[in-house]
């Protein structure tokens, strides 16, 4: 059976849902009550997207709530692993956040923890019984609707994982990026594509994450500067915290999953759902 503790999150679908209540106390703490009866029921997959602390709470809540029901085999599935990008300290005072989040999910001594196009590979190696599924399907749906186009990385993070994706849908070219980051400010400089003169092609921005947008806005001016034709943009986990406005203008569709959340409708926004082959 499945718990799905997010109600408009249901990859696994809706059929065989455990029926259950939450809400949060006054004082903050989030509450669960499961109202199904699961004497008969061995094994439960949780499906669940973990934007905040307090929904890394409810899922805490949640595994218990279900172990003191007799469940002894439960499962995971949180596409966006929390922190995922704080997996390294990079100055003095910092916490190695991504840790913190993983040892949690350790604790609760789970079967299988399934996340989505990891970050790096920090958190795949800090989570027990760990599951990562790639980006590769999502990718493939987007170059069914794109057509022919270069792969591009925004940077060298980026770079293994999108090789690796280009093995993965046949060979196709990949275009590599890069940018500098102050690490204190967190300030963007320095965009470089490393191509002389992209005559006319088309290409697909390929990154797990897009937050507020600064990396594929600035590449985006670098590839049009290399004569780039159509300018796409594929992100796994779409946070888009400063909106998708400013984005709009430098690419002509944006992709993503409902990995964060479900997105209001936008003309340049194409939203594929994890339901959808992807996991």
């Amino acid at each position: 059976m499945n718990l799905n503790l997010d109600p408009l999150f249901t990859p696994l679908g809706k059929e065989n849902s455990i029926q259950f209540q939450s809400f949060t106390f006054s004082g903050g703490e989030p509450h669960i009550k499961i109202q199904s009866d699961l004497k008969l029921v061995d094994e439960v997959t949780i499906t669940h997207r973990i934007n905040s602390f307090n929904d890394m709470g409810l899922l805490l809540i949640a595994v218990d709530a279900l172990q003191r029901s007799g469940i002894k085999a439960i499962n995971l599935i949180i596409p966006y692993f929390p922190a995922a990008r704080q997996d390294r300290v990079m100055v003095t005072g910092e916490a190695l956040s991504v840790k913190v989040y993983a040892e949690l999910i350790n604790n609760l001594a789970l079967k299988q923890v399934t996340i989505y196009d990891a970050h790096s590979e920090v958190a795949i190696a800090l989570l027990q019984n760990c599951n990562a599924v790639t980006n590769h399907a999502f990718i493939r749906q987007v170059v069914a609707q794109t057509g022919n186009v270069k792969l591009v990385s925004p940077d060298g993070g980026a770079l293994k994982k999108i090789y690796k994706v280009a093995a993965a849908l046949g060979g196709m070219d990949v275009v590599e990026g890069s940018k500098s980051r102050d690490v204190k400010t967190g300030q963007l400089s320095g965009f470089k594509v490393y191509s002389d003169d992209l005559e006319g092609a088309d290409c697909l921005v390929v990154d797990d994450i897009c937050d507020g947008g600064g990396t594929f806005m600035g590449l985006a001016t670098e590839l049009k500067n290399k004569n780039a034709g159509k300018l796409y943009l594929a992100v796994s986990h779409g946070i888009f915290s400063k909106g998708l406005s400013d984005l709009a203008q430098y690419y002509d569709v944006i992709f993503t999953t409902n990995s964060i959340r479900t997105m209001d409708a936008h003309p340049q926004l194409v939203q594929i759902n994890l339901d959808n082959g992807l996991l």
